[in-house]
């Protein structure tokens, strides 16, 4: 099976360090794929915190607030949600600042990886996504 274009053909060896990049930058792409599924999820819970805060607010403050911690609801205070939401939102905040630190740190290493490919394959190689 061909999988270069028509009357193309490979004039260079693949050894096996270049396997190992192939194979380096495909671990890679699926990781940044995870992270960035991980850190939309981030951003929505963020956002469903921003909301629900915004809410709080309107309330009444002797009202007492159904709060979810982990699968169960507890009553708490106005005072004592906003404290909790903004602990919340503290902790997913950073959640989301890990994890564009880690897509940055993976495009810096896809980047490396795609020059040193390209330099050597030319357009023998595909690296580019559909």
């Amino acid at each position: 099976m061909e999988l270069l274009p028509e009357g193309k053909k490979n004039q260079v060896e693949v050894t096996f360090e270049d396997q190992k990049k192939i194979n380096e930058f495909s671990k890679l792409i699926n990781k940044r794929d995870n992270i960035s599924s991980e850190l939309e999820k981030q951003k929505q819970e963020k956002e469903y915190l921003d909301d629900v805060s915004m809410e709080i607010e309107l309330l009444d403050e002797e009202e007492l607030i159904n709060y979810k911690v982990s699968t169960v609801f507890v009553k708490l205070s106005q005072e004592e949600a906003v404290e909790k939401l903004e602990k919340d939102t503290e902790s997913v905040d950073n959640t989301i600042s890990q994890l564009e630190n880690d897509i940055e740190q993976i495009d810096d290493k896809l980047s490396e990886l795609k020059t040193a490919l390209y330099t050597k394959f030319g357009d023998t190689i595909n690296l580019e996504r559909n």
